[in-house]
This record gives C-alpha cells, sequence and structure tokens, in this order.
C-alpha cells in the first residue's frame, strides 16, 4: 500500500515540475509554446498561441488519444477536459497547418486543407514543422508539449 502512495506523489511531482516547466517558459518569452504530434515515426510540431484555450490544451498534455478523420481536410481528437475559449481568437485564415478548437464539439482539429470560418472554431496555432504529415495521421498519436525550443 505504501508503495502506491508514493509513486502518486512521485507522479505528481512531475507533472507539477512539467507544468510549471511550461508555464516559466512560455511567461517569459524565451520561446513560444509548442506542441508535438507523434505518429507513423513522425513529429509535427504546432506553434501555438498564447490564447487561454490553448494554455487549457497543454496542461492536459502528454496524452496518448486517437485521431479521427473528419471531412476531406482535417483530423480531430477529443481531449479529456473542454478548452477555455475566453479571450480566444476565432479561427478566419483556416488553411493547411491550422490547429483549432470547435467548441461546440470539443474536439481538436488539425487541418491539412483549407476551410472557411465557422462559429465555435477557435484559433491555437499553427505547425511549423511537419504539417505535410497530418493528412497521414491515424489511429493512436502522443500529444506533448515541447519545452525544448
Amino acid at each position: 500500500m505504501m508503495k502506491n502512495g508514493v509513486w502518486f506523489l512521485v507522479s505528481l511531482c512531475v507533472v507539477m515540475l512539467f507544468s510549471v516547466t511550461v508555464s516559466f517558459a512560455n511567461e517569459t518569452g524565451e520561446h513560444p509554446m509548442q506542441m508535438v504530434v507523434h505518429a507513423n515515426g513522425q513529429d509535427i510540431v504546432f506553434a501555438l498561441n498564447e490564447s487561454p484555450a490553448s494554455k487549457s490544451l497543454l496542461v492536459q498534455l502528454p496524452m496518448e488519444i486517437t485521431v479521427e478523420n473528419y471531412g476531406n481536410n482535417e483530423k480531430i481528437f477529443y481531449p479529456p477536459k473542454k478548452l477555455n475559449t475566453s479571450d480566444t481568437p476565432l479561427a478566419g485564415d483556416v488553411r493547411s497547418g491550422t490547429l483549432a478548437y470547435y467548441a461546440p464539439w470539443g474536439d481538436v482539429v488539425m487541418f491539412y486543407g483549407s476551410f472557411h470560418s465557422a462559429p465555435g472554431l477557435y484559433e491555437l496555432g499553427h505547425a511549423v514543422q511537419g504539417g505535410e504529415y497530418i493528412r497521414e495521421l491515424s489511429g493512436m498519436i502522443m500529444v506533448a508539449a515541447d519545452v525544448s525550443q
């Protein structure tokens, strides 16, 4: 019983340290907030904006989650918790590589094609590396914060 409690405390400390590291790096302006999607041996790096929605996604990372096809221009996944969209810009110029959040359904959208704006579609950021791999995503993906920049 004691071993389980110790492991829980160690895990909690690691998560808290990770969250503090992400927050410190972003608030000091040392580098932009970034998120990495890893699947099929490839990495897609997204530079995130400083919105509350992006920040509420980052605190849920890392996660292993299923990605789904939607339409013929996007891949989606559903984070465990809804994102805070207050003061988050609506997605207007949606193009390949745009990362967005569709609040009505609670899904994160990775676009690999153009799209028009839609009510409830909020911009989170843009792919800065590996955007060409979005189209090929399928099954389980690993999504993590990138604090190496």
